[in-house]
């Protein structure tokens, strides 16, 4: 008998008619692969979700701290920009006069002069604590014989008063009886005038604060330190590096995020000063370290312009950022 052509192609259809659709009887409902038939949801979306739930539940734990950022930081940010158009005064009246104080600060010598006298202390402070905490980083590096007590010995002045520290070192420069003059003293060097010296106030002050600060910055830098791959160093060492090629070509390219960082905070610092030169000097000799802050504080809180102090504070901000800026456009960057 001839077999039909129904026969052929649907052996195992058993009594299924011509033409009929669908899996023969008794064979399994298959679902797409991609897990995209009805009431299913595409793994790119159940990727998508997860992601978005995550981020809702890590912008949930921040919310506290970010709230409490946002409010005495960026508040009295905007109060400042604020007064700084204003003419504030303590009573608490004020009159609108727009770019009436920042004006008035293109013609004051002594705000230029403050500046100038930041600037050069900032240029002294910045490399001295850098350069002293990275050079300490590198060695409780390389040193294991209790490295713990020495790191512990050397961020101890950092957790020091920097008015505690400002009073040691003012004693330290003492003319007469202090320990450095002692010391020069006895190698037949006259007495040297430190904080009375207008070449050598500036240097005295940065050295002092630099022993002060040098601490979490050497913190930071030895974490980058240790967080550089054992195999590269060895690699360089095993193609014939030196000791200050492996230094200068593989190590500081690679800690170079952290140096820039480590300079960003300290170049603040350094803009920032005030507490120092108020305990030592006093600004003085002769307005020789009368810092930017300085400035800020005697109009704020001796002759109570508020808003004139305000215009100060708004221009080292601006200051600050520029600097920060030309740092990293020369150091921030990766390496190519």
């Amino acid at each position: 008998m001839r077999r039909t052509v129904t026969d052929e192609i649907a052996p195992d259809g058993g009594d299924r008619p011509p033409g009929a659709s669908g899996p023969p009887p008794g064979a399994k409902a298959t679902r797409p692969e991609d897990g995209s038939g009805p009431g299913r949801t595409a793994p790119g979306a159940r990727s998508r979700i997860r992601r978005r739930r995550e981020a809702l539940a890590g912008l949930a734990f921040v919310a506290p701290m970010l709230v409490l950022f946002v409010v005495f930081r960026f508040g009295p940010t905007l109060g400042a920009a604020f007064l700084s158009v204003t003419d504030y005064r303590l009573s608490g009246e004020w009159t609108f006069i727009g770019a009436g104080n920042y004006t008035r600060l293109l013609g004051d010598d002594l705000f230029w002069e403050s500046l100038g006298v930041t600037a050069v202390y900032t240029v002294l402070y910045v490399p001295t604590t850098v350069a002293l905490a990275l050079g300490t980083a590198v060695l409780l590096h390389r040193t294991l014989w209790m490295r713990g007590f020495f790191r512990g010995l050397f961020f101890l002045p950092y957790v020091t008063s920097i008015v505690l520290a400002a009073v040691i070192w003012k004693w330290i420069y003492e003319v007469q009886d202090g320990l450095l003059n002692a010391s020069l003293g006895a190698l037949g060097v006259g007495p040297v005038d430190f904080l009375g010296s207008e070449s050598l106030v500036l240097p005295s002050i940065a050295a002092a604060s630099a022993w002060k600060g040098f601490g979490y910055s050497m913190l930071i830098l030895l974490a980058g330190l240790q967080s550089i791959p054992r195999e590269v160093t060895e690699a360089a060492t095993i193609d014939g590096a030196s000791g200050w090629q492996r230094f200068r070509r593989v190590t500081l390219p690679l800690l170079r995020p952290v140096l820039f960082f480590v300079l960003v905070i300290e170049a603040i610092l350094g803009f920032q000063v005030f507490d120092a030169m108020y305990v030592m000097t006093a600004g003085g000799p002769v307005r020789a370290s009368y810092s930017l802050v300085y400035f800020l504080y005697d109009s704020g809180f001796k002759f109570f312009d508020f808003g004139y102090a305000s215009a100060v504070g708004l221009v080292l901000f601006l200051v600050v950022l520029a600097f920060s800026l030309v740092q990293r456009r020369f150091i921030g960057r990766d390496p190519d």
